[in-house]
This record gives structure tokens, C-alpha cells and sequence, in this order.
């Protein structure tokens, strides 16, 4: 029923402002869960569990981190269907992100452009929403980053903060370190500082298993915007230093595929259709690069079941969407699984 009702709902919703309609639509899901009407209108997905970096996953699909930033929607959100949903960016202290507008629709493309900045209530705060999910039994990860004001001189000491706090209450952890709504935050890719944040965050998880008895999975996050040279450095960095798993990939800076639109200017990361076939190029490289060492979630322009397939035979384990989700809504979440 609900995949029915979609349609008619994104019409009401794309006439109003991205962020607003992105507001509106998190609150309506919060209240008709509340009300139990978003469970009478649910078809349950297929069980196609996924073992995936020591965790077992329902289903193939989850949510990419940026739709629910306060980690206040993850009871909602899975009765859609979700295998795993990510929360956040989470930062050690409350941030509101760039100035509005910052989100912009390019409908004609089937795409987004974003640059929210991490806005988000803090880790603290965002952990205290995530605890308060009761219903969700699929897989939660915490996505992690920087303050804007912490230069990157200090951004470990930030990611470390987080890591920390976030550990007790995740399945899992992703440092969002290639945002391109941070500034300067990209440059923390290059080999030398993917390096020597995958060491600080590894002593941690290291420090804090022991301590636990729990050993939490990390990941890092990537962006679609790295040459190959870059993809084959990072790769070596990455399986060397023993990463649990990579998320490739965010945004792109790209606007190749997008000229001519009045919103293609606009500065912050595409996301959506124009981002599919590359973001499918970097995964198989990575794939190339990582092998069985550290395996891939998927994200970037998946759109249908097909896309996700693409995705898992450049070398995806499982995959994530976002916006694919807001233009084709739930429906995309079955369709996927049911092609898995």
C-alpha cells in the first residue's frame, strides 16, 4: 500500500522546498509509526540475510547516512524494509551547518545537491536518539566526523571523540572523511592522513574491544572524486592497516552530467543518477586494489535493481542508497532485495 501512496505523496512534497519537504516528511514518519499506521501499510521485505564484517545483515540494502542526521527516525525508517540504516554525521559537538538554502533538487537528472555542512545535535545528543529506537531489529550505524572549527591538524583528536562515545551503541562506525561540505575535510584522503587516522582509530577499537569484550567494525567512507593512482594508494593503506570495511562512495564535485541546469552551479556534493556508472568504476577498483581483505558497501546512484547489481559485481557486498530512495521511495528497497 504505502508503495502505492509514494507517488502521490513526492508530488506534495517536490512542490515544496528540499529541506523543508526533508523535515516534513522525517516528522510524518515519526508520527504515523507513532500512531501505528506506517505498520498497516507496510509489506514486510524478503529475508536474504547478509554475514557481513563479523555482523549478520537482514538484507542487502540500508540507508546511507545523511537523511537521518539526528538519529531520531530509525524505528520509522526500518519498517520500510531496510537491512541496516545509517545515522548521522554525528560530530563531537552540535554544529548547524551551512547557511540555507543548501539543499537543491535537479529533477530532469534525478539528482541532488547538497551542502548541509554536517549539521547535526552532536554525538551526544544523537546517541541518546539512537538509544531511544526499540523496534528497528536490523543493523545501526553510527556515521562520524569533524567539527567545522577543529582544524585537520586536530581532526583525529574529533574522530577519536566520537569513535569512543559511539562504540557502545553501534553495530558499526564510518568516518565520513571525504564530505565536500566541510572544508578542507577531502584533504584528509591523501595516503598519508587516511594512514594515520585508520592507526589512531584501530589503537582505539583495539583498546576499547579489550576493555569490552565487543569488537565494533569500522569503515571509512570515500569519495567519488580520486584518480586511480589515488584508488590503488588508498587501497594499499587501507588493507595494511587492517580496515574493517569501506563505503564507497559520497558525493561527487562533478557537474559534467548535469550542465545547463540553473541548479548545477550551486556549490556541494551531486548526488543521484549522474553519480551511477562512475561511482560503480570506483568500487570495482577499490575491489581490485582491497580483495577479499576489505570488503564494500555500495553507495552512489543506485536507482533500481539493476543498479544495485552493478554495484555488486564491481565488487559490492551489500549496498546503500539515499536518493534514489527520496525520487523512487520504498518500493526501491524491495525491488532490490527481491533481485539480490
Amino acid at each position: 500500500m504505502l508503495n502505492l501512496l509514494y507517488p502521490a505523496a513526492r508530488a506534495i512534497l517536490f512542490r515544496l522546498d528540499a529541506e523543508r519537504a526533508h523535515h516534513f516528511s522525517m516528522a510524518g514518519l515519526r508520527a504515523i509509526e507513532n500512531l501505528g499506521i506506517l505498520q498497516a501499510l507496510i509489506t514486510e521485505p524478503e529475508s536474504k540475510p547478509i554475514s557481513f564484517a563479523g555482523l549478520t545483515f537482514p538484507n542487502p540494502v540500508g540507508l546511507a547516512a545523511g537523511l537521518d542526521k539526528e538519529a531520531n527516525t530509525i524505528d520509522a525508517l526500518g519498517l520500510l524494509g531496510f537491512g541496516h540504516i545509517e545515522v548521522g554525521t554525528l560530530t563531537p559537538k552540535p554544529q548547524d551547518g551551512n547557511e540555507s538554502p543548501r539543499l537543491f533538487r535537479l529533477p530532469q537528472h534525478n539528482a541532488l545537491i547538497n551542502r548541509m555542512g554536517f549539521n547535526n545535535p552532536g554525538i551526544d545528543q544523537g546517541l541518546a536518539n539512537t538509544r531511544s529506537a526499540s523496534s528497528f531489529n536490523g543493523i545501526v550505524g553510527i556515521n562520524i566526523g569533524k567539527n567545522k572549527v577543529t582544524p585537520n591538524e586536530q581532526a583525529n583528536e574529533d574522530y577519536a571523540i566520537a569513535f569512543e562515545k559511539a562504540y557502545p551503541w553501534s553495530d558499526y562506525i564510518t568516518a565520513n572523511f571525504s564530505s565536500p561540505n566541510t572544508p578542507g575535510l577531502r584533504d584528509l584522503q591523501s595516503e598519508d592522513s587516511a594512514g594515520k587516522l585508520l592507526e589512531t582509530l584501530k589503537k582505539l577499537q583495539g583498546k576499547l574491544h579489550k576493555e569490552t569484550g565487543r569488537y565494533v567494525p569500522f569503515a571509512l567512507k570515500v569519495a567519488p572524486d580520486l584518480d586511480a593512482k589515488q584508488i590503488d594508494g588508498l587501497s594499499k593503506v587501507f588493507r595494511d592497516g587492517g580496515l574493517d570495511f569501506l563505503i564507497a562512495t559520497n558525493t561527487t564535485l562533478d557537474r559534467a552530467t548535469v550542465e545547463g541546469h540553473p541548479n548545477a552551479k550551486e556549490a556541494g556534493g551531486l548526488s543521484g543518477a549522474p553519480l551511477t556508472d562512475h561511482a560503480t568504476k570506483v568500487i570495482a577498483r577499490f575491489n581490485a586494489g582491497l580483495g577479499k581483505d576489505v570488503p564494500i558497501i555500495g553507495a552512489g546512484g543506485i536507482f533500481s535493481a539493476e543498479d544495485a547489481l552493478a554495484k555488486k559485481a564491481a565488487g559490492a557486498s551489500l549496498v546503500q542508497i539515499y536518493t534514489g530512495f527520496i525520487y523512487k521511495g520504498p518500493a526501491l528497497i524491495h525491488d532490490i532485495i527481491r533481485a539480490w
